[in-house]
């Protein structure tokens, strides 16, 4: 019974940590939520401790107010995470190392878009050059060539 009431704490932590359009690490919940929202889902497969790149995407993207708006409204996002330092469940280890080969991520950051039911609309976005702004031009271009 613990154990039930315990996966229900995560789950609902998860979808409301998801909700407030931040990053989720729970792919079961954040694929729900795409079906319930109508939304792409934006994966992203990282080293938040390690890789440089990821750590310059996070910072020159993902961090700011205008990909944070954006995806409130138009992504749920999802956190695949590859750290060397942070502290994981054991769960959320066994389910990244699931995705990862899953995807077939060969290098970090690997970044995806996809359906609600987790299958690929795009190639890897990874880090791309020019901010918030060209970023969200470019999820917005590659949702509507998928609606196309």
């Amino acid at each position: 019974m613990k154990t039930i009431l315990k996966a229900f704490a995560v789950l609902a932590a998860s979808l409301s940590f998801a909700a407030a359009g931040e990053w989720s690490t729970d792919w079961e919940a954040a694929k729900a939520q795409a079906k319930k929202e109508d939304k792409p889902i934006l994966i992203n497969f990282t080293g938040t401790d390690w890789c440089g790149w990821c750590i310059r995407l996070e910072k020159e993207v993902f961090s700011r107010k205008e990909f944070k708006d954006y995806a409130k409204d138009n992504l749920v996002l999802m956190e695949v995470d590859f750290p060397r330092k942070k502290k994981q469940s054991d769960e959320v280890k066994a389910q990244n190392k699931k995705l990862d080969k899953e995807f077939g991520v060969e290098g970090y950051p690997t970044i995806y878009l996809l359906d609600s039911d987790g299958k690929k609309i795009s190639d890897d976005i990874g880090y791309r050059e020019g901010g918030p702004e060209k970023y969200v031009e470019h999820l917005k271009s590659l949702i509507k060539d998928k609606d196309a």
